[in-house]
């Protein structure tokens, strides 16, 4: 499986009886080895050369530039990364629009699961392309809110992102006999809210959430059109939800370098603005798993990336990391001022940085980060992890 290519990459060996001794929980707090121990007994442990069948048929991603995987590249908009140095470490060493020096965590999901590559949505508009194993909607800069982003030109919002795959599920309506068997045990991937804050509610020159709302009421605020949008998805016939939160955001090299904090700091003021949405978030898992809305034949799931970012920021020499405060590829205080352009010459070292930019994390945290919604205990993904899901 290609996941097995970046091991080749970081030059590790190990036996399989040695895999088979360890899980996922080895992960905190342990060396990094452990952790690519970890992936190679989800990928390799099964014994034979055959492919494993997909846990799931398809997998269907909605969200922004943590998980855009190229929608970017056609849209009039500044929040693009189809440009050198972006996917350097990717396949082929080329940029694809995705917002790292190489894969994102859907993509290493994606791999986990046992589905190949699933294209960007803008890549389907034309036809020819593979859908019924999924297609990713993501877009950067997009948001819960329609406004979000606005300043940075076009990107898909979250309502945008359902009505694109309404024209998806017409084709795939074409394609499958048993549509609604296809949509229940296919997978849905949602992670959005990230640039609700950071290009909305923390633009005060920009947006007016910020004197509209107090925190607590922009959270609901968010959680109210994001419960819309969700259950629209639900009405269309998925039935396995992965939520995942909003990130450490006064942690990344953004935040850190306009508000000039101290190091080995993070801005407290906006973390608890991101645990603010994340816990309405996990109760909103509650209530849709125990709810008459969704008439209890759903699962959902929440995925708790913003205590894993904490875990890994907080031990970052347990899992290879060596700088947690300022970006591989970047320009002025903690390479944070101004994102990575254009042939900028990134660190040599990708794999030991938590940050490849101003906002995005490297392919090395992100594989970390998939892992844990694979295999990872309730306090990873809340309440079942995505190989428990898929068995369901």
């Amino acid at each position: 499986m290609r996941v097995l290519h970046f091991l080749e990459h970081k030059n590790f060996r190990f036996e399989k009886d040695l895999m088979m001794s360890f899980t996922i929980q080895s992960l905190i707090p342990v060396p990094w080895f452990v952790v690519v121990v970890v992936l190679a007994v989800v990928v390799i442990a099964s014994g034979d050369d055959s492919p494993e069948p997909a846990m799931f048929p398809a997998m269907f991603v909605f969200g922004d530039s943590l998980v855009d995987n190229g929608n970017n590249n056609r849209l009039n908009s500044l929040a693009r990364s189809n440009y050198l140095p972006y996917g350097i470490d990717f396949d082929g060493g080329q940029p694809t629009g995705r917002f790292s020096n190489g894969k994102t965590i859907v993509d290493f999901i994606g791999e986990l699961i046992g589905l190949p590559d699933i294209p960007a949505y803008i890549e389907t508009v034309d036809g020819g392309v593979d859908i019924l194993r999924g297609v990713n909607y993501a877009s950067a800069a997009g948001g819960i809110l329609e406004e979000t982003g606005r300043h940075l030109g076009e990107r898909f919002s979250m309502r945008r992102q359902v009505e694109n795959f309404e024209k998806t599920l017409m084709e795939i309506s074409r394609g499958i006999e048993s549509v609604k068997e296809y949509m229940a045990k296919s997978l849905v991937v949602v992670s959005l809210g990230n640039n609700d804050y950071i290009n909305n509610y923390l633009k005060p020159s920009l947006f007016l959430t910020s004197s509209i709302y107090d925190p607590p009421s922009f959270a609901d605020l968010l959680l109210s059109n994001f419960t819309s949008h969700l259950l629209e998805l639900y009405g269309k016939g998925f039935r396995k939800f992965v939520l995942a939160g909003v990130g450490p955001l006064g942690c990344i090299p953004d935040q850190l370098a306009a508000r000039a904090v101290p190091p080995g700091e993070c801005v407290e003021e906006v973390n608890e603005m991101a645990q603010l949405f994340n816990d309405r978030l996990k109760s909103l898992v509650d209530r849709l798993n125990s709810d008459n809305i969704t008439a209890r034949d759903a699962v959902f799931v929440y995925g708790n990336t913003y205590g894993a970012a904490v875990d890994i920021l907080t031990n970052p020499f347990a899992y290879g990391f060596e700088v947690t405060d300022r970006g591989c590829c970047g320009v002025g205080r903690n390479r944070g001022e101004i994102t990575c352009l254009p042939l900028a010459v990134p660190c040599a070292f990708r794999d030991r940085h938590v940050f490849w930019d101003a906002f995005h994390p490297t392919q090395a945290f992100n594989l970390i980060i998939a892992l844990r919604a694979f295999n990872g205990s309730k306090s990873d993904c809340y309440p079942i992890n995505l190989s428990q899901l898929s068995r369901l």
